[in-house]
């Protein structure tokens, strides 16, 4: 088997890290060598955020992923996949919040937010998955649940069952977040 490999990318404070450790978590329960690494940036300050997950039957050598390796990207808002697009396979799946952050130069009015980005990225002839994930996060009852049903969404895509996916989520989050990420998940899952 080869190397499967997952970035997630978005801005500090969306969960991206809880994403990947509950993906990590997902291969470790399947008996993979799993390696996770995070490249935070300017997290604190609203600054992109990267996770890499890679798994494999045989030794994982590396958490980091470069240019044209990722299997899957899965994106918390459009330009930071339009920033990490060059990671993906040409086969490859892309799970993308179609929600905009506005970053400082656009804030500041020094710079304009791109339009088109969804098409854009569908032009280059990967598979994309766009939803809206931050309407669906606020229907399950938070809309801190944005990451967790992007992981509903890959799901649909991945080697686990729905059930693995869901059992990892269970160990992963506190209980008393517990049933809105259920629902997140699910939302996603049939979005």
């Amino acid at each position: 088997m080869s190397t499967t490999n997952i970035m997630i990318a978005g801005v500090g404070g969306q969960g991206s890290l809880l994403a990947s450790r509950v993906l990590g978590a997902l291969a470790i329960n399947k008996g993979f060598d799993v390696k996770v690494s995070e490249v935070h940036g300017m997290s604190q300050r609203g600054g992109s955020v990267v996770t890499y997950v890679r798994y494999s039957e045989e030794k994982v050598a590396s958490p980091v992923i470069c240019r044209g390796e990722a299997d899957f990207l899965l994106c918390f808002e459009q330009l930071e996949a339009a920033r990490w697009i060059e990671y993906l396979k040409p086969d490859g799946v892309l799970v993308v919040n179609t929600q905009k952050m506005l970053p400082m130069p656009v804030i500041t009015g020094a710079a304009e937010y791109p339009e088109g980005i969804i098409d854009d990225l569908k032009a280059k002839g990967v598979k994309v998955i766009a939803l809206d994930a931050l309407k669906l996060a606020a229907e399950a009852g938070s809309e801190k649940a944005v990451n967790i049903v992007l992981i509903g969404a890959f799901a649909r895509f991945c080697e686990f069952s729905k059930e693995e996916v869901e059992a990892c989520i269970r160990s992963c989050v506190p209980a008393k977040f517990l049933d809105i990420n259920l629902k997140a998940f699910e939302l996603g899952y049939n979005a």
